[in-house]
């Protein structure tokens, strides 16, 4: 495990989230050998031997393995739809392995801020642990479905006055002292389920030349595209695909610091946008999503709330998708880069749509 902020290293360790010396976001440097050897069974677990720490107790509602969906309209487009997770977006894969260590270490329970996915998924698989499960949600700020999902699996709800940055900030400050095991994705571990994504990609597709995600908080990016860049190094594939980040033009400071070459974004204090999962203007996982996008030499783009809700319109009445809005922002981004030129037609590209539509109904 390292500290990219001060270059500090540490042992592994699934009780480690952030620097002791610094307060920077830790990564975990994790080396994939044989990738294609004993793989058994589907979903996430499917890969265990290559997601670093030790399991013995794994929290699992059969997350990942959803569908890669070749395009009707777009011929080298393929749409990989989260939505089919068991709560409904791709917050599973990474809740999975977080929660597994919780209920492994011998957590009481966990906590999580969240703009809604977050806090569906952490109570769902707290359920399935046996563990307290607290989430802390923006005062009305949060779509119905997923307050709902939350309640349902019996979570603590708590609702704070603020934006998602603001609660995060409190949920940070007091998960060591409340002895809960942190769930956002500040938390290394979580991301560790999330770069799965990319496994099951190669696995079905090889490398793609483009992969277009949806940035509120900036983890997931950063993940899939560490999950290529360990195939990479193992030999599975020749290149990492360019990563695009799409947020919404109210809440785009990484797209914004990206086009204008900065070294750290200018943050958005009342973020806008009907997109409320990427209604997030202080990512806490920015430098890891900037990495991301430049590393493999790709670019972020800022959509309109109208090119989301167009894509979002285009995805269910042409492909026979529902994405909830903030996952349609990949399909607005792919269409926007089609317009400006930015990507060739015949680019083999993948759009991640992050959630179901049933999970923002009042969208």
């Amino acid at each position: 495990m390292v500290c990219p902020n001060c270059s500090s290293k540490f042992a592994l360790s699934q009780a480690l989230f952030m620097c002791p010396h610094c307060s920077g976001l830790i990564e975990i440097v994790n080396r994939v050998e044989n990738f294609s050897g004993e793989l058994e069974g589907r979903g996430l677990w499917r890969y265990a031997r290559l997601i670093p720490g030790t399991y013995p107790k794994i929290i699992s509602l059969g997350e990942g393995g959803t569908p890669l969906i070749v395009s009707r309209d777009y011929g080298n487009l393929y749409l990989k739809f989260e939505g089919a997770n068991p709560t409904g977006s791709f917050k599973d894969r990474g809740m999975s392995v977080a929660v597994s260590i919780a209920a492994s270490l011998g957590y009481r329970g966990v906590i999580a801020a969240s703009t809604g996915n977050t806090a569906a998924s952490a109570s769902a698989y707290s359920a399935r642990a046996g563990l307290a499960s607290y989430v802390v949600l923006p005062a009305a700020g949060v779509a119905l479905g997923k307050v709902a999902q939350s309640i349902f699996h019996g979570s603590k709800v708590i609702e704070l006055d603020g934006n998602f940055d603001e609660v995060l900030s409190q949920v940070i400050s007091v998960f060591e002292r409340a002895s809960f095991y942190p769930l956002n994705s500040f938390n290394p571990w979580r991301l560790e389920g999330q770069k799965t994504l990319a496994y099951e990609v190669c696995e079905e597709l090889g490398s793609p030349d483009y992969m277009f995600v949806p940035v509120g908080n900036g983890g997931n990016i950063y993940a899939i595209w560490k999950g290529f860049v360990e195939l990479r190094e193992a030999g599975v594939i020749g290149h990492i695909p360019r990563m695009v980040g799409v947020q919404a033009s109210g809440a785009s400071p990484i797209a914004h610091a990206v086009q204008a070459g900065l070294d750290v974004p200018r943050f958005v204090e009342k973020p806008e946008t009907f997109a409320s999962a990427i209604r997030i203007g202080k990512p806490v996982n920015w430098r890891r999503a900037i990495k991301a996008i430049t590393h493999s030499g790709g670019f972020a783009l800022a959509v309109t709330d109208r090119e989301i809700r167009d894509a979002q319109y285009a995805l269910a009445r042409r492909e026979g998708i529902g994405a909830e809005p903030a996952s349609a922002a990949s399909f607005a981004g792919y269409s926007l880069a089609l317009s400006r030129s930015l990507i060739a037609p015949d680019a083999k590209t993948v759009c991640v749509l992050t959630g179901h539509a049933l999970k923002d109904p009042d969208a």
